[in-house]
């Protein structure tokens, strides 16, 4: 894939997430990010695959989950680091300043994501989603100071817009501790 897109749809109940999780593999060649109960007793399903057939799933998912939904999102041709920092695959040996942004909402954590990172030269650290943080999210970026402060203004503008900012920070020049204790 080289211009994958990315959906996610969030769900009040766990039962029609499942049903829902179902119809989107049946409906065509995507690939499940991830599909579990997320905090505070809600849904989620992410999955990947090419625009049409990500298209066509998302339709099959929001179908069966029907009155269920809570929030939906399908980006088509998202940047490149967003499905390593959903899956925590990512691979980053250097870092400079770091970005970080937090939400309410899964689904708008992942559209600023991709805002970030096609904002200016960053790489997407990771997207932590809504386990273990009360239903909220966060992503973090790392790059050249004036970088993550671009794409933090970018993210930042798009999510408060929304309404859905929790908090946000830039850390110019991070310890090597924060770095070594693996906390970002």
């Amino acid at each position: 894939m080289d211009k994958p897109a990315l959906a996610l749809i969030e769900f009040k109940a766990v039962p029609r997430g499942i049903l829902a999780t179902d119809a989107i593999v049946k409906k065509a060649p995507v690939e499940i990010l991830a599909s579990h109960p997320i905090c505070p007793g809600k849904y989620m399903v992410i999955f990947a695959g090419e625009v049409a057939d990500v298209e066509e799933s998302l339709k099959a998912g929001l179908t069966a989950g029907g009155d269920m939904v809570i929030h939906h999102v399908f980006l088509p041709y998202i940047h490149a680091d967003i499905i390593p920092a959903v899956s925590g695959t990512t691979s980053i040996k250097t870092f400079g300043a770091i970005g970080v942004v937090e939400t309410f909402s899964v689904a708008s954590c992942v559209v600023a994501a991709d805002c970030a990172a096609k904002t200016a030269q960053v790489k997407l650290v990771e997207i932590r989603l809504a386990n273990g943080l009360g239903g909220k999210a966060y992503f973090v970026i790392t790059g050249e100071l004036f970088d993550v402060e671009s794409s933090m203004e970018a993210a930042v503008a798009l999510v408060r817009g929304e309404g859905l900012l929790a908090d946000s920070t830039v850390i110019p020049a991070p310890h090597p501790d924060l770095l070594a204790k693996g906390i970002v």
